[in-house]
């Protein structure tokens, strides 16, 4: 009876995730890996990523001022992306969450000019007290 080859015993399968795994670029090594080990335990991976494309993707919209579309569809909710991004901001090490910070705050900045506050908005984190589209 013919043995198997060393090596295809060694084979594991490995699943594949259903969408690509998006990638967070233009930060210093120490953060990313940082991020993946708080994504393993937590959001699941490629999800900081994600959050932070969404953030961006809806602040390079045209306009002076941008209102936020109700969270009917979850790829599309700034403020969904924003929590996420906070969650990861408070679980990083201090070292590794400098840089991540600080991209976030720049683009919270914009989020601040381009968007106008709701006055009627119950008590939440200020990304969330933002006018909604009707």
């Amino acid at each position: 009876m013919p043995r198997k080859p060393p090596g295809a015993v060694r084979v594991v399968e490995r699943q594949r995730p259903a969408r690509p795994v998006r990638r967070l670029q233009g930060l210093p090594r120490r953060t990313l890996a940082a991020v993946r080990r708080i994504e393993a335990l937590g959001p699941g991976p490629g999800a900081v990523a994600e959050a932070l494309h969404t953030y961006e993707r809806f602040l390079r919209r045209p306009g002076r001022y941008l209102y936020i579309p109700w969270p009917n569809c979850p790829c599309c909710d700034p403020p969904a992306a924003r929590d996420v991004l906070e969650t990861a901001l408070h679980r990083l090490p201090h070292p590794a969450r400098t840089p991540l910070r600080t991209l976030v705050a720049r683009l919270d900045e914009e989020f601040r000019h381009r968007t106008l506050p709701d006055p009627l908005a119950a008590p939440a984190p200020w990304w969330h007290r933002r006018l909604r589209a009707d």
